[in-house]
């Protein structure tokens, strides 16, 4: 048998004092062969942190966490051996967010003057959360004193823009491979508000950006798939999807983004951060999935069909 094909990020040479922690700092591994049109990617589940980051943060590591989607990456690991191609970050979303558009950044966390094309109005950076992150947690900031602008700019060219290209030329390959694609934009959210209202959540959230970032029967088969399984799926409400979602699903062109919020109470003791006893299960019904999303006839997801609807 034919080992995967890996891309990996290289290591920037301004990370150099951190060099044997980002290596790489993320990865795209791809089958010999794949098995039909389908990429499933993590992009939060990072959680290797820099330590002169770690030096600059007032928090602790445990309270840093509270961002990360722990463990989705290792959830969809074993796509590959099925013939699924997946994507993952090793870097955590709290030092630089690629479900962000490039230079969403909050003016109040930064020394010096942000470039002219920066977004400093969006609602995720009102709320801390832009490409580099001012928050985490409830609201909890992560820097006890301004950081340079520059460093923030060194974040999105170093690993930012590399991510991307890296995603954007697989999902291409697909699509040229097949005539489409789909791409699963992987998430994990606490199984509660964390408010006064502590209803459990839905187990999983679909978000297709109410129906804008994927044809139907993409959406269909990920619900009937997962509530065959008895979940209790949600769709679009409280995630519609996010940057990635919205900007690489194009169905028009045959291009097919839908965003999974996985709760974490399914996989994980969010205490402790550990992997459950329900863990192995969750990762091989998601494989189910994949292999069922696989299966959509290609007719239904070629540009044609989207033009037609």
């Amino acid at each position: 048998m034919l080992a995967p094909r890996r891309e990996m990020q290289q290591p920037a040479a301004f990370m150099s004092d951190s060099h044997d922690e980002f290596d790489p700092p993320f990865e795209a591994i791809e089958p010999a062969q794949c098995r039909g049109p389908v990429l499933f990617n993590s992009p939060h589940s990072g959680r290797v942190y820099p330590r002169a980051f770690l030096l600059t943060s007032r928090l602790d590591l445990p309270t840093l966490r509270r961002s990360e989607d722990s463990f989705v990456d290792d959830l969809i690991a074993g796509l590959v051996e099925r013939g699924h191609p997946i994507m993952r970050a090793h870097f955590p979303r709290c030092y630089v967010d690629v479900n962000r558009e490039p230079y969403e950044l909050d003016p109040r966390m930064f020394e010096g003057r942000l470039p002219s094309f920066a977004n400093t109005r969006s609602m995720r950076v009102a709320g801390g959360l832009g490409t580099v992150a001012r928050v985490v947690g409830d609201a909890q900031e992560i820097y006890d004193q301004r950081i340079a602008v520059a460093e923030a700019l060194r974040r999105i060219d170093a690993l930012y823009k590399p991510y991307h290209r890296t995603l954007r030329r697989v999902f291409i390959r697909l699509q040229r491979e097949f005539g489409a694609a789909i791409l699963v934009d992987c998430h994990s959210m606490p199984s509660t508000t964390g408010g006064r209202d502590e209803r459990p959540r839905a187990d999983l959230v679909i978000g297709d950006r109410y129906g804008t970032s994927c044809v139907a029967p993409v959406t269909e088969a990920i619900e009937q798939t997962l509530r065959g399984f008895g979940y209790v799926v949600s769709r679009n409400k409280p995630y519609a999807g996010g940057f990635i979602t919205e900007h690489y699903g194009n169905p028009a062109s045959g291009l097919h983004a839908v965003q999974l919020e996985i709760n974490r109470a399914l996989y994980m003791d969010e205490r402790r951060y550990e992997r459950s006893a329900s863990f192995d299960r969750l990762a091989g019904e998601l494989a189910v999935l994949a292999d069922r999303l696989a299966e959509i006839p290609l007719e239904e997801l070629r540009p044609y069909r989207a033009a037609a609807e």
